[in-house]
């Protein structure tokens, strides 16, 4: 099997090249022969109806004599250069040419059998090629008389011979010009495949912002270019994003672990009192708990990255969700004096991830309180449309600057960092409330305004 494109595409060019060429030769080959035959025919006619013509005047003049008038009949045709016999109850009386006549089986089968009236006959027998003639009745008494022209087609035969010894040796040389030019052809329009391929092989994952230049090619290859740096576009923002993920979570796991060794080093450096062990320890254990609450949001993100979890959907109500998700936050926001409420009059019956949208909601509860002061309040609201549901976290926080809203659900994105890192937040938190939202075919918008609060609206189809 031929792998090389280059020499696939040749051999396809060159057998089509080469059917259109033997179809094209064998349609001309006909055309001539049918046009030589016919033209020999209307001679054949031509010089029938003249020998005829001549056949009668001279029976005339002969009173009715018909070897006188054959004889004169075969002597005025010579002029013609016509090949003319007249015969008579099978017969030869005169000709032409006898001498190119006589003995010939051919001129007998035919006067044996003549063809219609004027129309054209074949003499196989007749010479080396066979001969085309044309018959004229006349009826001299009780006698029938042929007047017969034949044309010998020796002479077309050797123009089709000529003809057929031109394509002979014509067919091969035009297939190897073929060949040739189609092979040039196909390396020159696949040239910039070559470039293309030189130019791929030198890239690698810290060269994905180079793109490929293959210069003026054919259009087709310009989209596979394009396309191609396209791909490269997309890989180099994924690596992109996988780099800066990496940092950012090596980051986020080196403070709490510092944090740890550190208290670890202190508690370990010298004899302590029991207290002390104890509020070492509990350091360790915040620590340790912020670092497993990362590793979960972590995990969760990767495996949603990779389209491996699967939503655990069944019946519930969303307003009971989203009650017991304001009793929790109350819990956290109490203690910084800041007010949860929850609005959800009616029932909600909703089908979807129970634990992923009670941490969709919890995530948005705990963002709200981590930014709103003392003395703030929240509210969860639940409002059902016809068609989806609506779930909408506002607080009269500090807001978020317009330059900083669209990035608020980009990964370990941190509007303010000294407090969110103080506060215990990661960045994930939104991140994990858009990916919820998206794989219960819903969204979320941010409406926010500085100094005066932030409104999140989490949209789920009812048939999620």
């Amino acid at each position: 099997m031929i792998r090389s494109l280059r020499a696939r595409l040749t051999a396809w060019y060159l057998a089509l090249f080469s059917l259109l060429f033997v179809a094209f030769s064998v349609f001309l080959y006909g055309l001539l022969a049918s046009g030589l035959r016919e033209r020999v025919d209307n001679g054949l006619r031509t010089d029938t109806d003249t020998a005829a013509g001549m056949f009668e005047d001279e029976l005339d003049e002969a009173k009715g004599d018909v070897q006188t008038a054959a004889s004169e009949t075969a002597k005025g045709m010579r002029v013609h250069d016509a090949l003319v016999a007249v015969v008579a109850d099978g017969v030869l009386l005169a000709a032409t040419d006898p001498l190119q006549l006589r003995g010939t089986g051919g001129l007998a089968a035919l006067v044996a059998h003549p063809p219609p009236d004027g129309e054209t006959g074949e003499l196989p027998q007749f010479g080396a090629c066979g001969a085309r003639a044309v018959v004229r009745r006349e009826l001299v008494g009780a006698r029938q008389v042929l007047v017969v022209t034949l044309a010998p087609l020796d002479a077309i035969k050797a123009e089709l011979r000529v003809t057929r010894r031109v394509i002979f040796v014509a067919l091969p040389l035009l297939l190897g010009i073929a060949g040739l030019g189609g092979y040039l052809l196909t390396k020159r329009g696949l040239a910039p495949l070559a470039v293309m391929a030189v130019q791929a092989r030198e890239i690698g994952g810290s060269s994905l912002d180079r793109r490929l230049r293959i210069g003026s090619a054919a259009e087709e290859l310009e989209a596979l270019a394009a396309s191609f740096n396209e791909l490269l576009a997309r890989l180099d923002q994924s690596f992109g994003t996988m780099r800066r993920f990496v940092a950012d979570a090596s980051h986020e796991l080196r403070t709490p672990l510092s944090v740890i060794r550190g208290e670890a080093d202190v508690a370990l450096a010298q004899d302590r009192t029991a207290a002390s062990y104890r509020e070492s320890l509990a350091i360790v254990l915040d620590e340790a708990r912020r670092l497993s609450r990362l590793v979960d949001d972590l995990l969760n993100l990767a495996r949603a990255d990779s389209g491996r979890v699967k939503l655990q959907t069944q019946d519930f109500y969303l307003d009971d969700l989203l009650a017991e998700c304001c009793r929790s936050a109350q819990a956290i926001a109490g203690p910084r004096g800041v007010e949860v409420e929850c609005l959800c009059a009616e029932d909600a019956p909703f089908r979807g991830d129970e634990e992923l949208l009670h941490r969709l909601v919890m995530n948005l509860l705990d963002n709200a309180i981590r930014y709103t002061p003392s003395g703030g309040k929240i509210t969860a609201a639940l409002e059902a449309g016809d068609a989806d549901f609506r779930i909408t976290v506002t607080d009269t926080g500090i807001g978020i600057a317009p330059e900083a809203a669209p990035h608020v659900f980009e990964r370990f994105y941190r509007a303010d960092q000294a407090r969110s890192r103080k506060d215990g937040g990661f960045g994930l938190g939104l991140s994990i409330v858009k990916w919820v939202a998206e794989a219960h075919r819903g969204g979320v918008q941010l409406a926010s305004q500085p100094g005066v609060g932030t409104a999140f609206t989490v949209t789920l189809p009812r048939q999620s």
